[in-house]
């Protein structure tokens, strides 16, 4: 049986209220559930950045680009873990053309 691996990219948002010390977890919790189920190409971290709407009261959040390969199955359980992960804004999962 063939393995399908596809690349993808992730940004997601976190809460800017959060102490340095739980950003950087949350960071490396996605970090390391995405290497676990499939390959880390690099991690941007762009920082503190304005939003272009408010979201939940909020006008700033800490951007992380992750660019990343793995099975399709495993975006629908990345996108549920960032649906129940406290401190997660917003997140969105990018198929990449090849």
């Amino acid at each position: 049986m063939i393995k399908v691996v596809n690349k993808y990219e992730t940004i997601f948002i976190i809460n800017p209220n959060l102490g340095e010390e739980e950003i950087t977890g949350l960071v490396e919790k996605f970090k390391s559930l995405i290497a676990s189920a499939g390959e880390v190409e690099n991690v941007d971290e762009w920082g503190k950045r304005r939003l272009a709407y408010t979201i939940n009261d909020l006008n700033e959040g800490y951007y992380v680009l992750i660019n990343f390969s793995a099975e399709p199955s495993f975006v629908q359980e990345l996108e549920r873990v960032y649906k129940i992960t406290d401190g997660i804004v917003r997140a969105i999962v990018i198929k990449k053309d090849e």
